[in-house]
């Protein structure tokens, strides 16, 4: 294979690393084909195409001597490559995806492709047991090993980033029949503070597409942006995003009754989330703003009726 054969990224997954990460990123996608053409001549793969998913990296499978396939990924962000690798070997022997190699000079990595294919194995009946079990055995693993500080703390994407675009975009959009809903969440996450006896390593980007399942129906949990802090976040984040607009109260009952983070608790992580999702849907013009907007509703109402 010559460095060049692989051919050019998706145009989808340039789009949107471009949206992800500015212009700035344009002469990196021009060489990503190049980098992931070292890797696998490095390690005696056979580049089989791309896979167009992801916001920050571009995906490739590719086949060992042995036949067997395994995913090839390139950060464009050094930083974000050591985290993810960092936090996927902290996990091993839980249920993530193996890191097989690793090219510090080129930030790319061999990964276990989960289920032999992109988007891995059929889904089994419990998904949500199971996927809840699986997100309560990834925070044991963290809380037992050494937690290392490389990487980013939950509290300052907190109050560093989250808090503080609500307020900018509850201030500046026009969000029409959407305002007394926000005006009424906004004062409960005032003063939303972590449970620091409850830290962890945080997988951080629980959306379905992030959960694969092996061939034995066992979910394995991919793509992390790891973060030191409270799993509530993860709980949170996993009851609204996973399947937006679907399931959200049984996430809920189902992250509460494992996590043994009471609803209340867990419901305040989950409007703070809602809520910066609905006003970077209404701030894009993003189609999904009413789906959020009915998820943010029904947290309220259930919170009002659980008198918290």
């Amino acid at each position: 294979m010559t460095m060049r054969s692989f051919g050019d990224i998706p145009s989808g997954c340039r789009q949107r690393l471009l949206a992800h990460y500015g212009l700035g990123v344009q002469g990196w996608l021009d060489t990503a084909p190049d980098l992931l053409a070292t890797a696998a001549q490095r390690w005696k793969l056979s580049l089989r195409g791309y896979v167009d998913s992801g916001h920050a990296s571009v995906i490739a499978v590719a086949t060992d001597l042995d036949e067997r396939p395994l995913v090839l990924k390139a950060w464009a962000d050094p930083d974000r490559y050591h985290h993810e690798v960092d936090a996927l070997r902290l996990w091993a022997g839980g249920p993530t995806a193996d890191v097989l190699e690793v090219a510090d000079d080129l930030a790319v990595a061999a990964l276990e492709l989960v289920g032999g294919r992109p988007g891995g194995a059929d889904r089994p009946p419990r998904e949500t047991q199971m996927v809840a079990a699986a997100l309560q055995g990834l925070h044991i693993v963290g809380r037992r090993r050494n937690l290392p500080n490389r990487f980013p703390r939950l509290a300052g994407y907190l109050h560093g980033e989250i808090l503080p675009r609500i307020r900018r975009r509850a201030h500046a959009l026009d969000v029409g029949r959407w305002s007394p809903l926000i005006d009424a969440t906004l004062p409960s996450l005032a003063d939303l503070e972590e449970d620091p006896g409850r830290t962890t390593v945080l997988h951080a980007d629980l959306y379905r597409e992030n959960v694969p399942f092996d061939w034995l129906a066992r979910p394995r949990l991919i793509d992390p942006l790891p973060m030191l802090g409270d799993p509530a976040f993860d709980w949170a984040f996993w009851t609204v995003y996973y399947d937006l607009g679907h399931g959200t109260s049984g996430r809920l009952t189902a992250a509460s009754r494992v996590s043994r983070i009471p609803v209340p608790v867990l419901a305040r992580w989950c409007r703070l989330l809602a809520l910066d999702g609905l006003l970077f849907y209404a701030e894009t013009g993003d189609p999904r703003a009413p789906r959020m907007t009915e998820v943010l509703s029904d947290l309220s109402a259930s919170t009002r009726r659980s008198g918290t």
